[in-house]
């Protein structure tokens, strides 16, 4: 299995932004998750959020966004810059 581009975590909640081949060019995509200890104290992953987890997957998201973002901007900047005047 491929592992993210970038995870941001916020206590147990976790964004994961994956980088991705399209035909004409990359793009990414966000999966969310949130980490908890099942029965026989083994760790397991859930899609579900409690009420208290919407805050932080919030913050978590605004995060990754905020580097793709910044990302994308810093792409669009060099671009423009390499080329001849």
């Amino acid at each position: 299995m491929s592992k993210p581009f970038r995870k941001f975590s916020i206590g147990s909640i976790q964004v994961a932004v994956w980088e991705n081949e399209g035909k004409h060019s990359q793009f990414y995509t966000v999966t969310i998750s949130r980490r908890f200890k099942g029965d026989g104290e083994e760790w397991k992953n859930s899609q579900s959020l409690r009420l208290s987890d919407v805050p932080k997957a919030i913050i978590a998201l605004q995060e990754a966004y905020r580097q793709l973002a910044l990302r994308e901007f810093s792409q669009e900047t060099s671009q423009e810059t390499d080329e001849p005047l």
